[in-house]
Order: C-alpha cells, then sequence, then structure tokens
C-alpha cells in the first residue's frame, strides 16, 4: 500500500537516522491515494456540489441595499465655549465607534420598525418570512413588534469605512425596494434621533445653567455687600486701583499704600541722587591730587573754564620749552612765562576747589534728603503693618466676590450660547449617499456557494479517503509486506477466476525438459532402494484450481508461481534447500492451493518433487484427489504400508502426492510432526525427491508448525492480500525467530489484480503482455 508510515534508515558509518522520503515519494503516495480511492474523489466533490446546488434552489433570493452616513466633525457645537476657536472638532476612533453601536442599537431599530410599520410586513411579523418565525402564530402586538425587531437586526449591518468617517448602512430583504427603503430609513432614524438627543441636552443643560445663574447671582451680590461694609467697619479707603501688597485678591489699593508706593519710589531716586553725588565729589578730589597737565582733568570735568585755562598752560609750557631751548632756562622771557604757569596752575586749582565745594554742598543735600525720606517710610510702614492686618479680611471678601462674579458671568455666557443653539437644526452626520433598490442580488452567490460546496466536498474526500486508508490496515503491496514483516515478497498470486485458458499455439513438450533440467540443482543419488514408486496409486486433481499454474501457463497466475520457483532454485545455489513448508497465520488464506501449484508446477518442469499434506488438523489434500487414496503417511508411520504404496503420482507432471488420512483428529498433532517417524519420513524424502512441499496448518490457531520448523529447511508464508491484518501477522509470525529465520519469503495470495493496480504502479500486473497471441489475465 502506497499510504505507509515513513521510515527512516541508519547509517551505521555517520551513525545517525536520515529521512528517506523525498518528494518523488510524496507524489507517488498522493497518486496512489488517487488510484486506490477515486470513486471517493468523484463521488463526495459531487456529492457536495449538488448539495450546493439544492441549497441554491431551496434558498430565495436576498438583495443588499447600502446608505452611507458621514460623521462630520465641523457640526459639532454643542455646548462650545465662545472663546474656543470656530474650527472643526477632530474626532477619534472611540467616536466614531460609539456611533456605529448607535446606529445597531435595539433602540434606534425599534424606531425604524415603528416608523415603517413593518410588524405589518409579512416579511417581518413572521406570516410570509424565510425564517422558522413564519410557522408562528401572529399573537399580540408586542409578540409581533418583537419578531419584526428580531428579522430586522437579524439582517442589518453596520460598517465604518476603512481610515474614514463614513458608516455604512446595509440591509439584506427579499424585495430590493424594501432593502432601500430600510436602508434610508435607518440613516433618517439616526439623524432625527441625533438632533433630538442634542435638543434634550441643550434643554437639560439651560435648566441647569439657569438655576445655577440664580444662585451664582445671589452669592455675588452677598459677597459685594460683605466686601463694602467689612470697609466701613474698618475704614478701609481705596483709591481703584490695582493693589501690590494685598496680593491677588485684592481689586483696590488704599490711601497708605499709595502713599507708601510713592515714598518708596522717592527714597530709590533720593538713594541714586546720594550715590551720584558721592560719586562726583570722590572724582573731583582725585582729580585735584592730578597734574595739570594730564588730560584725564579736563576730560573727567568737561568744564569750559578750567579747558580753556589747561589749553593756555599748555601753551606757555610750550613756549618756555622752546625759549629755555633756544637761550637757556634763565633767561628772563622764559621766567616769565613760567611764572604765568604757575598763575594759570593757581587758577586752575581754584576752580577745581570750587567745583569740589559745590559737589560736596550738593551730596550733603542729597543725603540729608535720603535719611528724611527713610525715617518717613518707617513711620508709613509701621502704620501699614496694623492696616494690612485688617486687610487680609478684606482680600478674602473681594477673592470670594470675584470668584462668584467670574462664575457667574461664565455661566451667564454658556446659557444664552445653548438658549441660541436650541434653534439650530443641525448635527454632525449626513447621508452622503442614499441607498437605492438593487439590480442584483447579493445572496446567494452561486460561484461562492459551489466554490465552498467543492472545496468542502475536496477536503471532505481527502479525509474519507484518508481515514479509509488508515483503517485499512491489510496488505496490499509487495512493498508493504517486505517494510512490515522484514523479509522478500516472493509473489503476488492473482485470485483466480473462471476456466483456465490453455496455450494451443504453445503446448506443453516434455522433450524441453532436459534443458531445463540441466540448469536445476542436480538431484541427490538414490540410496538403499528408496526409488520412486513405478505402480503407485495414479491420482488426478478434482479441483482445478489445485494445478491451474499447470493448466494456464501463459498467465499472470503462473508467472507469480514461477517467481517462486525461481526463489526456491536460487536458494538452493547457496544452501541446500529441499523440504519447503508452506503456512500462513490463518486458514482459508490459500496455502494449500499455493503448495500444490507450486508443487505442480516445479513437476512439470522435469523436477522429481512430492507434496505431504502434513496439517492434521483440516487435511485437504486427500479431499481433492480423484480417486480418494485409501493410505496416507500416518500408515507409513506405523507401520501398516510402505512408502511406495502410500505415495501417489499426478500423471501428467510426475507430482508424487503423499496424502493425509485421519479416522479421527488427533489429540497430539505437534507431537505427530515433532516425532522422529516424521524426521525419519523426512529425510528419506529428501534423499529421493529434489524438492520436498510440505503443506503445513497455519500458525495463529495452532502450534503445529513450530514444532516442526528445525526439520524445514525453509519456509513460504501465505498471506491472503486485502484480508489478513497485517498487526496479526506480526504479532504471530515475528514471535517466532527461528521461523522468520528460515523463511524463503513471502507470498500474497488471492489478490485483486484490478484493485492491485491502485496500489501499485499501472502496468505491473495487467500491462497487456498475456494478451498477446489470444491468451489474457485471468
Amino acid at each position: 500500500m502506497d499510504m505507509l508510515p515513513r521510515r527512516t534508515r541508519i547509517d551505521y558509518g555517520a551513525g545517525r537516522e536520515e529521512a528517506t522520503t523525498s518528494m518523488s515519494a510524496l507524489i507517488d503516495q498522493l497518486t496512489g491515494l488517487a488510484r486506490r480511492q477515486y470513486w471517493v474523489f468523484l463521488i463526495v466533490p459531487a456529492v457536495a456540489i449538488a448539495i450546493g446546488l439544492l441549497y441554491l434552489l431551496a434558498t430565495p433570493s436576498q438583495y443588499t441595499a447600502t446608505a452611507t452616513l458621514l460623521i462630520d466633525s465641523s457640526t459639532l457645537r454643542v455646548l462650545q465655549n465662545q472663546l474656543q476657536p470656530q474650527g472643526d472638532i477632530p474626532l477619534d476612533t472611540l467616536q466614531v465607534g460609539s456611533q456605529v453601536e448607535i446606529l445597531a442599537s435595539r433602540k434606534l431599530g425599534a424606531t425604524v420598525v415603528k416608523d415603517l410599520n413593518l410588524a405589518d410586513d409579512p416579511e417581518f411579523a413572521g406570516t410570509g418570512g424565510w425564517s422558522p418565525l413564519s410557522r408562528l402564530a401572529p399573537g399580540s402586538p408586542d409578540e409581533r413588534q418583537q419578531r419584526a425587531l428580531d428579522e430586522f437586526l437579524a439582517h442589518r449591518t453596520i460598517t465604518r469605512g476603512e481610515k474614514t468617517y463614513a458608516l455604512n448602512i446595509a440591509y439584506t430583504s427579499r424585495s430590493p425596494v424594501t432593502a432601500a427603503k430600510v436602508a434610508n430609513a435607518i440613516a433618517e432614524a439616526y439623524i432625527d434621533d441625533q438632533l433630538g438627543a442634542k435638543y434634550q441636552t441643550i434643554t437639560r443643560a439651560g435648566a441647569w445653567l439657569q438655576d445655577r445663574i440664580n444662585e451664582l447671582k445671589s452669592k455675588a451680590t452677598a459677597a459685594d455687600r460683605s466686601v463694602l461694609e467689612f470697609k466701613e467697619k474698618n475704614n478701609i479707603v481705596d483709591l481703584g486701583g490695582a493693589s501690590t501688597t494685598a496680593g491677588p485678591g485684592a481689586a483696590s489699593r488704599l490711601i497708605g499704600e499709595q502713599q507708601l508706593f510713592e515714598l518708596n519710589s522717592q527714597l530709590a531716586t533720593a538713594r541714586g541722587a546720594t550715590s551720584e553725588a558721592k560719586a562726583r565729589l570722590d572724582r573731583i578730589e582725585q582729580v585735584r591730587k592730578m597734574d595739570v597737565s594730564e588730560g584725564a582733568v579736563a576730560d573727567t570735568l568737561k568744564n569750559d573754564v578750567i579747558t580753556r585755562l589747561r589749553n593756555q598752560f599748555l601753551d606757555l609750557s610750550a613756549r618756555e620749552a622752546n625759549i629755555a631751548a633756544r637761550y637757556g632756562a634763565d633767561h628772563a622771557a622764559a621766567v616769565n612765562l613760567r611764572d604765568q604757569m604757575a598763575e594759570v596752575r593757581r587758577n586752575i586749582g581754584a576752580e577745581l576747589g570750587r567745583i569740589a565745594g559745590s559737589y560736596r554742598s550738593d551730596y550733603e543735600i542729597a543725603k540729608t534728603r535720603e535719611e528724611n525720606l527713610e525715617r518717613s517710610l518707617a513711620g508709613l510702614v509701621s502704620e501699614g503693618q496694623l492696616t494690612n492686618r485688617d486687610r487680609l479680611g478684606l482680600a478674602e471678601l473681594e477673592s470670594s466676590a470675584k470668584v462668584y462674579r467670574t462664575l457667574y458671568d461664565s455661566f451667564l455666557q454658556r446659557y444664552m450660547e445653548a438658549i441660541q443653539q436650541q434653534s439650530f437644526p443641525i448635527t454632525d452626520a449626513r447621508v452622503i449617499s442614499p441607498a437605492v433598490p438593487p439590480a442584483r442580488k447579493s445572496k446567494p452567490v452561486a460561484s461562492f456557494v459551489l466554490a465552498i460546496a467543492l472545496t468542502m466536498g475536496l477536503m471532505a474526500s481527502f479525509g474519507i479517503a484518508a481515514l479509509r486508508e488508515a483503517v485499512d490496515a491489510v496488505f496490499r503491496t509487495a512493498r508493504q509486506a517486505e517494510q512490515e514483516l522484514g523479509t522478500r515478497c516472493l509473489s503476488v498470486i492473482p485470485l483466480a477466476t473462471g476456466p483456465a485458458i490453455p496455450a494451443p499455439s504453445l503446448p506443453r513438450s516434455r522433450a524441453a525438459k532436459p534443458a531445463e533440467q540441466a540448469r536445476l540443482p542436480a538431484a541427490a543419488p538414490q540410496q538403499r532402494g528408496d526409488q520412486v514408486p513405478a505402480d503407485g496409486s495414479r491420482y488426478t486433481f478434482s479441483d482445478p484450481l489445485k494445478r491451474r499454474a499447470v493448466d494456464d501457463p501463459i498467465s499472470v497466475f503462473t508467472e507469480a508461481f514461477r517467481a517462486i520457483k525461481v526463489s526456491a532454485w536460487l536458494q538452493a545455489t547457496i544452501r541446500e534447500t529441499k523440504v519447503i513448508g508452506i503456512t500462513s497465520t490463518l486458514a482459508n488464506e490459500g496455502k494449500s492451493t499455493v503448495a500444490s501449484n507450486l508443487a505442480a508446477l516445479i513437476a512439470d518442469a522435469g523436477r522429481r518433487v512430492v507434496l505431504i499434506d502434513a496439517d492434521l488438523r483440516n487435511p485437504t489434500l486427500a479431499r481433492s484427489l480423484t480417486p480418494r487414496p485409501a493410505t496416507g503417511w500416518l500408515d507409513v508411520l506405523s507401520g501398516k504400508v510402505e512408502l511406495a504404496q502410500a505415495t501417489g503420482r499426478e500423471p501428467t507432471t510426475g507430482l508424487a502426492l503423499l496424502p493425509l488420512l485421519l479416522t479421527e483428529a488427533p489429540v497430539h498433532s505437534d507431537e505427530v510432526l515433532a516425532s522422529s517417524g516424521f524426521r525419519d519420513l523426512l529425510d528419506r524424502l529428501r534423499r529421493t525427491y529434489d524438492y520436498v512441499i510440505v503443506d503445513l496448518p497455519p500458525i495463529a490457531p495452532v502450534v503445529d508448525v513450530r514444532a516442526i520448523v528445525p526439520v524445514i529447511d525453509s519456509f513460504v508464508f501465505v498471506v491472503e492480500w486485502g484480508s489478513t491484518r497485517i498487526k496479526t501477522v506480526r504479532r504471530h509470525l515475528l514471535a517466532e525467530p527461528e521461523l522468520h529465520d528460515r523463511l524463503l519469503g513471502v507470498v500474497l495470495n488471492k489478490a485483486d489484480l484490478r484493485m492491485l493496480e491502485r496500489f501499485e504502479q499501472p502496468g505491473v500486473y495487467q500491462n497487456g503482455y498475456y494478451m498477446n497471441g489470444g491468451y489474457r489475465a485471468p
């Protein structure tokens, strides 16, 4: 069988396992599965397609109409603050999803059912629709309303366009007109619901705001009155400006605060003037210590008199230097010029002294004014500290009054906005594509239904085929038998049906036998008078199937036995193999037929062959011979007759027959087969014949084969094709290692060639070769 479990082979050189399956092997498995189960692959998809066609014929046509809504964020103005820019308000995914849920709500569906009177429509009321509710009685109005709503919700679909604010409203109905009407009704009901919800929200918000406005107005008036009363009680007079010391809660400036502010400003100015006067005084004192010739004197003071005197001094100094250089320092002119220079220096010093006195006077005045201002400021600060204690309570009252006034103004503004928005007939959604009656049906789609049916049919057929393969735990192919049993499969014998067809154009020729004998192993020499009986009984097979391999030589059936014969001959070239036992796992697997045909075929080829019936529980050879034998090999063991008298012969092939006659079932059949007498019998036959074919009992019901294993050279194990279970054969055959080691091979018997072609490569068994010349395989 092709569908076999994957196996691995061991690479002893590398010491690891590697997979042996390949793509070609997988393809062979799949093609083999298709060959074996082709009826499944034909019938199951055909049934699935037939079911799909029945579904198409039985299911009424349905039409789907779609309307499209757009959620427009530019129209969202519910309770929007006037101070906020009037641009578009972006929507997020959650908001759009909320709108989808509103469209899918039962409340909106109940509105549509009521507006369109769908409860009276047979399609929705359950009196003529496609649903099982059509078998129900009309019932009460509430029940009909609920049935209509359930029918409506079952055929309505709400989806959102990808990455958009568009919502698609689809409805499926048996009527295209009804589908379009219901889809458009859903969109209109949604818009009306949004308008109603906004109006109710604004109305409730306006009523609440009005109550809050009245409350805040009363509180703001009471707070203002408390501020005035506190000012009158504490003699606090303000000038109406912003306060800098009372804190953020104050709204006015007191007289003391104003005076303190002004005096502080004057003090800052006085301090600046004092510092400036002191700087000028210090500078003039530094200049007075400088020489007249230095430029810093004029550049710092920028006094015209000093500048003029300094320029005069410089001129005199230059002239004096010139005369002293020309006429000497003692010259009268030079002395006169130096006197003039000393006079100029005295004048400059006098002018600097006058300026320094002026600066000193300014400094004293500024300093005195600063000290007066500091004393005044200290007095005001002392008075202000007392006033600020009372100011704390005033600040708290003013802050409370300001908060109430701010809240009052804000709520009043929102209330006016709400009053204005009550008259706005707008919503955040609009229909951009109304539904129209569809021209083509949406359900059922014939191509889709048939494709699904075909796909399911193929899947089901593959599953059924795989299941059949899995539960088919019997032998189907020679490769499977070799893998499962660990031995060679000698041949696959077809199931013989109909009479054998002889080959008149190729008659059997006994003259050809010597040549064939030359290719076979030489017979053992005859010893001590153990001769082949020349006058033994002559028998013919009453069952033609027992010698069909001889009667139908040009056939697949016979070729299978030739494969067994050649395997026995090849085995004999390696080691002596004369005694061949034929057994099986269970009864009725055809082991006796295999034994008789193999023995007849080898005998027909000119070899000396004897067939022994060793199935003491169910002997079949004697019953298939004509005439019935009178003696058997048990009589030989008991000494009643000689071996030659018990041995018969089939005249056309020369096959020697040693039947088994039982008057009663033996109690210990295994003891008989394991006895020394039976061993001696086999030794005598071994010396006389080229091959001894022993028809043994099956190994599962009885233990006789185990007892005879040591005296059998090799075994041919017969397995009924397509019948005997694999685990049964493995359990009994592999449990006997001595028997398994002596196996010549396995034979699959009673194979259906037409069925076998599905498991093997096509053309192996029925390729027309045996049909040439007028012959055909049975």
